[in-house]
């Protein structure tokens, strides 16, 4: 899975613009499944089995990535930007981007520190204070390239270093998306249906359209989710460790998840000797917030790879824990469809 994990790192796909993205993904899969897409870009995927059970299983995972939209050229040339998902301005200042179709190369920048107040230097800026600087000398200049609309990507790399660790932009969430496609590759014992969401980051609105398209009665969601686990910080508020195993997740600010479904994960993990770990703290939310309560109420699970750093361009997992979390929804796929 790794080097199929890096390819569709790299690949740029940021809310409502997942196209790139998904063109791959049904360039691994045409040949293995019946598949269909969605008015809103959705890429739902009927998998066909040895058996079809009396519950339709669903699994699920967003194409998309945070970024940012132009919103404005400036007189000398900089561009203004709005962020796609939410993004902590300390983590983007400096950073490098792509914008627009043409991938244009920038770099994120604010006013200089001697220019700054006290206050200011002691608080994070406002996305207003910020913009993109791409070598323009002037508004005119930046016209024949920029866009107002342009899409605006993190510019990382993708890469592996110390124990196990991959970093990358987008992992959240193409490790849920390399998750599916590689079940996909696999012969399943029952019909399942594979749900390539678009939209997460800014509201869960594919979930919430592809959700009521297949009518589920169990789906698993894959993610991935924040860890905390650095020195000086304690508790519930580490939520999750690197190295811990996949996340099953028992409350976040969208969704209670089904009692039964979380029980029965960890007894799947152990009987499969998969290290798992929980989510210690009420926090963010997924997919599955949406598929939850779609039609008469589908019975939801979500499965997450602990990630530092997330919503960064240098999201952090480890390979290990991504590698436990097929294993663990490969048993869970097999095992729900019997409930």
């Amino acid at each position: 899975m790794r080097e199929l994990l890096k390819e569709l790192c790299l690949i740029d796909g940021i809310s409502g613009d997942e196209t790139a993205v998904r063109d791959f993904i049904i360039g691994r899969v045409k040949d293995l499944c019946e598949y269909r897409i969605d008015n809103l870009g959705n890429l739902i995927c009927f998998k066909k089995g040895k058996k079809t059970p009396e519950k339709k299983l669903m699994v699920a995972a967003h194409m998309d990535e945070v970024g940012f939209i132009v919103t404005y050229i400036r007189n000398d040339g900089t561009i203004s930007f709005g962020t796609v998902g939410g993004i902590d301005t300390s983590v983007i200042i400096g950073r490098r981007v792509k914008v627009g179709k043409n991938k244009l190369s920038g770099v994120i920048g604010s006013t200089a520190v001697h220019n700054l107040s006290k206050k200011q230097r002691e608080s994070a800026p406002e996305i207003s204070e910020l913009y993109i600087d791409i070598g323009a000398a002037d508004k005119a200049k930046a016209e024949k390239y920029v866009k107002l609309g342009d899409c605006v990507y993190f510019d990382s790399e993708y890469a592996e270093f110390g124990r196990s660790c991959v970093k990358s932009k987008a992992i959240d969430d193409r490790a849920g998306c390399t998750i599916m496609i590689k079940l996909m590759e696999q012969e399943l014992k029952y019909d399942t249906y594979f749900v390539f969401n678009v939209q997460e980051e800014i509201g869960l609105r594919g979930s919430t359209v592809s959700a009521f398209s297949v009518q589920p009665d169990i789906a698993i969601v894959l993610e991935a989710t924040t860890a905390s686990d650095i020195d000086g910080v304690g508790g519930a508020k580490r939520v999750c460790a690197l190295g811990g195993g996949p996340v099953v997740s028992f409350m976040d600010r969208s969704t209670m998840y089904d009692k039964e479904l979380y029980r029965f994960a960890f007894d799947a993990a152990e009987k499969e000797g998969i290290p798992c770990q929980t989510k210690t703290m009420i926090a963010g939310g997924n997919d599955s917030g949406a598929i939850h309560i779609s039609g008469k109420g589908v019975r939801t699970l979500a499965v997450s790879v602990p990630c530092r750093y997330l919503h960064s361009p240098s999201c952090l997992i480890n390979y290990e824990d991504f590698e436990n979390s097929y294993r663990l929804v490969k048993s869970l796929i097999k095992r729900a469809a019997e409930q």
